[in-house]
């Protein structure tokens, strides 16, 4: 699948969910563990994984990745959830957007949260910490990385929203949108329902279950 403008833009649309629940082919459906939040609930992000493995209290490695992902990747930090330092800052967070990169998932902690949410720019991370870094290991470099309890695979498509991150494998991207895009329509039609005065229960024959075991 190419992302293109449009691409991405249709498939913005889309809450997680739709796609955590079409996701089956990986463990706990590619979602990433609660830990992993956006600076702002009104972050959303698609893109490409562009991994890197760094070394906890130092964020060398996170200036090397940004300058090595493409515009419209997202950037996939494994820190091993250290969360003692606050590795990227709105410095880093200004370079990625100017490089065009989609997003970033940190697994460990940032700071300047709100000069982030004021830039705009999708950040999630598993915390906060304004403490400084070093600046003396180099990254390893678009490798399998562990984030957020998921394996990433670089060029995965990485998609979060308020609701968190879900890691999609190349092999079955196109499935799982095809069928998430899906399941958004036919939960508009639900919605139309219930306004029209039916129940959850009668649209997904609850009532008919619940019978059943009483």
């Amino acid at each position: 699948m190419e992302l293109t403008e449009r691409i991405r833009n249709d498939l913005l649309k889309l809450p997680t969910g739709n796609i955590a629940d079409n996701n089956n082919t990986v463990s706990n459906h590619g979602v990433m563990d609660t830990g992993i939040k956006p600076v702002s609930p009104k972050m959303k992000m698609i893109g490409r994984a562009y991994t890197a493995k760094c070394y906890p209290g130092d964020n060398l490695a996170l200036h090397q990745a940004i300058y090595g992902a493409q515009p419209g990747d997202v950037l996939v930090l494994d820190l091993n959830g250290y969360s003692e330092a606050g590795h990227f800052g709105d410095i880093m967070a200004t370079a990625c957007k100017l490089r065009g990169l989609a997003g970033v998932v940190i697994d460990g902690s940032c700071r300047d949260s709100e000069d982030i949410r004021e830039l705009g720019f999708p950040v999630f991370s598993r915390g906060f910490n304004p403490s400084g870094t070093v600046k003396e290991s180099l990254a390893k470099l678009n490798i399998p990385v562990s984030c957020g309890g998921v394996q990433v695979n670089p060029g995965d498509i990485i998609f979060g929203d308020c609701d968190g991150v879900v890691v999609i494998p190349q092999n079955v991207e196109d499935e799982v949108f095809e069928k998430a895009c899906k399941k958004y329509e036919h939960e508009k039609e639900i919605i139309r329902e219930l306004e029209s005065g039916k129940s959850t229960l009668e649209i997904y024959k609850f009532d008919e279950l619940i019978k059943s075991k009483t």
